[in-house]
């Protein structure tokens, strides 16, 4: 029997695992954009091709992994059952994830056939597609773990880079899914920040857990930083051009998402936080942690939305002057403005700190589960 990978090197799916989030996130953005400047086009674009693409790479290597360890083509002994099939853990999880996204592709070429253009991120056939993508990347998590937490020296130091690469493509999918409730007229409510206290520091406690390194929190948050900004300097070096109506916007070039929120500020300040509390109780640094997030989060992003709005942000670097073919001259966005805050803003912020709490918990106990995957 072959070895299923040589002890000293990154596996072959660890690489696979990389390109296919690698695809989907690089796909939804752009595919985004495409709506964004050009409209609903056909099934076809690149932009969807590089979204499916993650689930076809995705299923086709687990389903490697599920039948050549099941049929004794490769001896792996870092296996568990599932069904009477074996392969690692997060063949299986990955494997479900691809489906899912492929599912989601005639159902969403159905959506749009059925309802048109749908301006919504989330719609059923989107949230089908995220959900799927994000169980591929839970599976790639699982996938790497189980080697990393095998491995020693310089290999593990790798996969522990590669790991905490998937864990900042999750922060960027769930931004994704967050994106109409954080744009730059929200964040002065406090809604905004309940959103983002539910969705993050569970990704930041979990993958900072269970890589054991110094800054896997900020490595982590800072990928999703990069990968955002990136697409702010990229997209609009090409041209696009409305192909629906009403155009109330004269686009001319790819619009990019939006400046990423500074979630780099909290995480620095929870990496230098769990260095000197490893022997803490669980629920008092969960307590500590969800606070520590919300109010650096709020603090800083509140006064960087004030510069946003402003005229010294309207350039190519933070991107703030580009407008979707859609956006009407009288919207908040186009104005600048944001939406009034909530009356109740502060008990909505006391609703808000029970979430990061409760999402820090969450992600403390997760991270330490994932300790423990050796298959």
């Amino acid at each position: 029997m072959a070895a299923s990978t040589r002890p000293d090197t990154i596996p072959w799916y660890v690489w696979c695992a990389l390109l296919s989030v690698t695809s989907a996130m690089v796909g939804a953005h752009w595919d985004i954009s495409w709506h964004r400047s050009i409209g609903r086009d056909n099934f076809w674009t690149p932009a969807h091709i590089a979204i499916y693409l993650c689930g076809v790479l995705g299923g086709l290597s687990c389903a490697y992994l599920i039948f050549s360890r099941t049929f004794g083509w490769v001896e792996d002994p870092a296996v568990v059952r599932v069904w009477g099939f074996r392969a690692p853990l997060g063949a299986f999880i990955a494997a479900w994830g691809g489906v899912a996204m492929l599912t989601s592709a005639p159902f969403d070429d159905w959506w749009h056939n059925a309802y048109g253009l749908d301006v919504k991120i989330v719609s059923p056939p989107h949230v089908l597609l995220i959900g799927g993508a994000g169980t591929v990347m839970l599976g790639a998590l699982m996938l790497i773990l189980g080697h990393m937490n095998r491995a020693s020296g310089k290999l593990r130091g790798w996969l522990n880079y590669c790991y905490l690469y998937v864990g900042g493509m999750l922060v960027v999918l769930l931004m994704i899914l967050l994106m109409e409730f954080t744009g730059r007229p929200q964040m002065h409510l406090a809604s905004t920040y309940q959103k983002v206290a539910v969705a993050i520091p569970v990704i930041l406690a979990g993958v900072a857990r269970a890589s054991g390194m110094r800054w896997a929190a900020s490595i982590t948050a800072g990928i999703y930083t990069l990968f955002l900004m990136l697409f702010v300097w990229i997209l609009p070096l090409f041209p696009a051009e409305p192909k629906l109506g009403p155009v109330y916007y004269p686009t001319k070039l790819f619009v990019p998402p939006d400046f990423p929120l500074l979630l780099i500020v909290p995480a620095v300040a929870l990496d230098l936080l769990w260095q000197r509390t490893a022997s803490w109780n669980k629920w008092l640094l969960a307590a500590v942690s969800g606070f520590l997030f919300l109010a650096l989060l709020t603090l800083v992003q509140w006064r960087f939305a004030d510069f946003l709005m402003s005229a010294e942000s309207r350039n190519w670097f933070f991107g703030t002057h580009y407008f979707g073919y859609y956006t009407h001259p009288q919207s908040l966005l186009y104005r600048n403005l944001f939406r009034a805050t909530e009356p109740d803003f502060w008990s909505r912020m006391a609703v808000a700190l029970v979430f990061a709490i409760g999402s820090a918990r969450l992600g403390l106990g997760w991270g330490d589960a994932m300790r423990g995957i050796r298959r």
